[in-house]
């Protein structure tokens, strides 16, 4: 198993914390992760792409090396806002987004075009009431005073034992995670639970997601999927636990410009199980975009 490369580098810009590779590639690429993540879930598909894209992984307000959001909003239009900051910064990028991220990514294509060169998205948490063990538990984690009791109750258990317990349900093989970002993950969560926002943050955007899956009308998310332009790739892994694969189906109905790729050996996470497939299509997806052309199913 080779060693893995280390975490970019990061900074803060403005409000929040940003990973980047080094300057290469003109283009640029902003990568969002998902709930409880943080911009470390991209460090191996940043390595990939870094001959082809100068990426730029953000950790969400609350979340990663980011201090508390100053408002204590955590609503996916509230991390929207954040996402639309370094975009502004960057200028025009291509951007991916994971889960909750890719729910954010939705939002950030939809209503601001003109920043968006193409879209990837890996398992995006879209509506989907249809219960299933994943959003059971961001619903049980959203749950005014519940949310707070079950956090407040994990943190008594060791880092390694719920560092475990979340790579077994986000990766479709937990024994393929590398031994070293294993000891990161757990180092990591140990910093994270001598922080006083790290609950509240989990919890706002755990509520956050809820309040997505629940919204009606122009501005719910399948909605905005509608009136993205940007070229789409939506990756989805067969073994994801938290996001339906059937909802990729109903993706692919929903985008202008979409290919899906479904991954017989991922979960929920393909960006961090199989990095290299997934910066194979994203290289495809960037390819057509640069020539002009629409993604082709398949």
């Amino acid at each position: 198993m080779a060693e893995p490369v280390p975490h970019w580098p990061g900074r803060m810009l403005g409000s929040v914390h940003v990973r980047s590779t080094p300057d290469g590639p003109a283009e640029p690429a902003v990568f969002v992760h998902g709930l409880a993540g943080s911009a470390t879930n991209w460090t191996d598909l940043m390595d990939e792409l870094k001959d082809v894209v100068t990426g730029h992984a953000i950790d969400l307000p609350g979340a990663g090396c980011s201090p508390a959001a100053p408002d204590g909003d955590y609503s996916v239009p509230a991390h929207t806002r954040a996402v639309l900051g370094l975009l502004e910064e960057t200028g025009p990028a291509h951007l991916f987004g994971n889960s909750l991220g890719g729910a954010i990514s939705v939002r950030v294509a939809a209503t601001r075009p003109d920043l968006v060169r193409s879209l990837t998205l890996v398992s995006p948490a879209l509506p989907d009431l249809v219960p299933r063990y994943g959003p059971v538990r961001v619903a049980a984690a959203a749950t005014p005073w519940l949310g707070e009791w079950v956090a407040g109750r994990l943190k008594l258990l060791p880092a390694e034992q719920r560092v475990n317990a979340t790579f077994a349900m986000v990766w479709a093989n937990a024994r393929a995670v590398h031994p070293v970002r294993l000891s990161e993950a757990v180092e990591e969560l140990r910093r994270r639970d001598d922080l006083p926002h790290t609950v509240a943050a989990m919890i706002g955007s755990a509520r956050g997601i809820v309040a997505e899956y629940l919204r009606r009308g122009p501005d719910s998310l399948w909605a905005l999927a509608a009136r993205v332009q940007a070229p789409t790739l939506i990756v989805h892994g067969k073994h994801d636990r938290l996001v339906r694969p059937a909802t990729a189906a109903r993706a692919v109905r929903a985008f202008r410009q979409v290919r899906l790729v479904l991954l017989p050996g991922a979960g929920h996470v393909a960006m961090m199980e199989q990095p290299r497939l997934v910066a194979l299509e994203a290289r495809r997806l960037i390819g057509e975009t640069r020539l002009g052309n629409a993604p082709l199913p398949g």
